[in-house]
């Protein structure tokens, strides 16, 4: 994750499911053109390795260009053969703990898939760069998965690892994650599925400015 930004809560922008890298390319690059993103997750979805790693190749200079990291969910060798910043991990702790001994000292390693406060627990003690709570392509409700709100604001709280909970698909959602006192809130439909993706990532850091709780820097 960046942090040359703002002292509050951060979005972090989930890559919609397009398969075409000119298209994605643009919705990414129109997105970023609003304003302050702290990175982007590149989901692999259904996609074979040899065309994510070919989709990968065309997203990840130009998220880099905006001063975004990029973290990629899928192939964890994508990751390195793209010069991604990082890799985002869903599964047990076993998957976990191989990526992170394999990858950790090179690029981040971040979490999700936990749906429980057990779950998060067992993750969370192999200190990965975050944990992430929600489901990519999941944001299909206006306001957040309240299991993903309650698990995110009591991390915060306990854990000392960033957090990422996932807003819905309405915009305002965003300022309910940020109450929570999470680092970072996770947006997809909110601002790929509007007309104007970088006027709503404007207006995601608009509400965000005006959210409370401020995340302390050396959170």
């Amino acid at each position: 994750m960046t942090d040359q930004s703002p002292n509050r809560c951060r979005l972090v922008l989930i890559a919609p499911d397009v398969a075409e890298p000119s298209v994605l390319v643009r919705l990414i690059e129109t997105a970023l053109s609003g304003g302050d993103v702290a990175s982007v997750i590149l989901p692999q979805f259904g996609l074979d390795d040899a065309t994510f790693q070919k989709l990968a190749e065309s997203v990840v200079p130009v998220i880099q260009a905006r001063g975004a990291a990029v973290m990629i969910a899928g192939d964890t060798r994508v990751a390195a053969r793209v010069k991604a910043d990082g890799v985002h991990v869903e599964g047990k702790p076993p998957v976990l703990a191989d990526a992170i001994d394999r990858l950790q000292d090179k690029m981040m390693v971040g979490a999700g898939g936990a749906k429980t406060r057990d779950d998060a627990l067992d993750l969370g003690e192999l200190r990965p760069d975050y944990m992430f709570f929600g489901r990519f392509g999941y944001d299909n409700t206006p306001a957040p998965h309240h299991r993903n709100l309650t698990l995110g604001a009591w991390w915060a709280e306990m854990i000392e690892v960033p957090c990422i909970v996932m807003a819905g698909s309405e915009l305002a959602s965003v300022a309910e994650v940020a109450s929570t006192g999470v680092e970072f809130v996770a947006v997809s439909a909110a601002v790929f599925g509007a007309e104007d993706p970088a006027a709503a990532v404007a207006e995601a850091n608009r509400l965000l400015d005006e959210a409370i709780p401020v995340v302390e820097e050396d959170a």
